[in-house]
C-alpha cells in the first residue's frame, strides 16, 4: 500500500470536501441518536448494546471531525489516518443502527424505530 511521505500535503479543496461529507454524516448520526433517545418508550437491557455502538461510533466521528479541522490535517499522513478512523466510526454507527433495527424487527426492544 502507498505510504505518504512525512511532509506530503493534500490539496485544501480535497480536504474541505471530506470535511463537508464528514460533517453531514456526523449530523445524521447525531440526529438518529437524538430521535432514538427521545423516544417515549421504556428502555430495556437489549437497548444498551446498540446504544454503546452508537455512542462509540459517534465519538470517533467527532474526533475525526476535530482532526480534519486542525491545521495539520493537510498533511497526507494525518488526513489518511483521519479517513481510516472515520470509516471505522461510520462502520460502528452502522452496526449499532443495524442491531437496533434487528432488535425492533424481532420485537426484543421496547424502543420502537417504526411507529
Amino acid at each position: 500500500m502507498f505510504e505518504p511521505q512525512a511532509d506530503e500535503k493534500i490539496d485544501a479543496t480535497f480536504r474541505n470536501g471530506s470535511l463537508t461529507a464528514t460533517g453531514i454524516i456526523l449530523g445524521f448520526s447525531l440526529n438518529f441518536i437524538s430521535l432514538w433517545v427521545s423516544n417515549p418508550n421504556d428502555w430495556s437491557r437489549v437497548d444498551l448494546l446498540p446504544m454503546a455502538f452508537l455512542t462509540v461510533g459517534i465519538a470517533i466521528q467527532v474526533k475525526v471531525f476535530a482532526d480534519l479541522l486542525a491545521r495539520d490535517s493537510l498533511l497526507a499522513a494525518k488526513y489518511d489516518r483521519a479517513r481510516r478512523l472515520f470509516l471505522i466510526g461510520l462502520s460502528i454507527v452502522a452496526l449499532g443502527m443495524g442491531i437496533a433495527l434487528l432488535n425492533d424487527i424481532l420485537g426484543l426492544s421496547s424502543m420502537r424505530m417504526f411507529g
